[in-house]
């Protein structure tokens, strides 16, 4: 495989992610059926309006709260949404270090405000040095307003970076993600475990 770029997924592929954490802990707030609403797969219109930035952070908890038992703070609801995040490994960063030394390298993520704040907490709990010290280029959805499987945000950090699609690699735990990558042009590989990353670069 042949490539002069890496654009990174991060969740579940840089941060340690728990879906299961989320939908156990909104399941002990009364919200019985939130599998049915949010996974890694498929979620419902809400959080793909969170993750476009088409509604805040508290809109969005607004939303939930008449799902949940009678009495829930909006700060459950936030802690419960950010169960699911996780830690950043140090062999992670060091091997973020170790790609860029290579190949320009970018970060490309499904995400939004609340997340946010929880991921850069586990960043920092780990490196001394900010996120964007790692990467050349960091592209969010909920600030870019377009989210993976898309094949239009692809085209736009490509097109953002002056980069060949065929010779860009792109790496992500979702399929249907890498489904949305090849259809932009962009050669992916799918991480079905967290530490086969180590090997691939080895």
């Amino acid at each position: 495989m042949e490539y002069k770029a890496v654009i990174f997924d991060l969740g579940g592929v840089i941060i340690h992610i728990d879906y299961a954490a989320t939908r156990h802990a909104f399941e002990s707030l009364g919200y019985s059926d939130f599998q049915t609403f949010y996974s890694q797969a498929q979620q419902s219109g809400l959080f793909d309006e969170l993750e476009t930035g088409k509604i805040s952070g508290q809109r969005f908890v607004n939303e939930l709260l008449p799902h949940l038992n009678v009495g829930t703070s909006p700060n459950k609801v936030i802690a419960a949404w950010n169960a699911m995040i996780g830690t950043v490994p140090k062999e992670r960063i060091e091997l973020l270090q170790k790609v860029r030394e290579k190949y320009p390298v970018y970060l490309l993520s499904n995400t939004n405000e609340l997340h946010l704040h929880a991921v850069l907490r586990s960043w920092n709990a780990t490196s001394n040095q900010p996120m964007s010290a790692f990467f050349d280029g960091i592209y969010l959805s909920h600030e870019i307003g377009m989210r993976k499987p898309n094949a239009e945000i692809f085209k736009f950090v490509c097109r953002e970076n002056d980069l060949n699609p065929t010779e860009t690699l792109f790496i992500d735990d979702s399929i249907q993600h890498i489904e949305g990558a090849r259809l932009a042009g962009l050669q992916a590989f799918h991480l079905t475990e967290f530490e086969v990353l180590d090997q691939f670069f080895s």
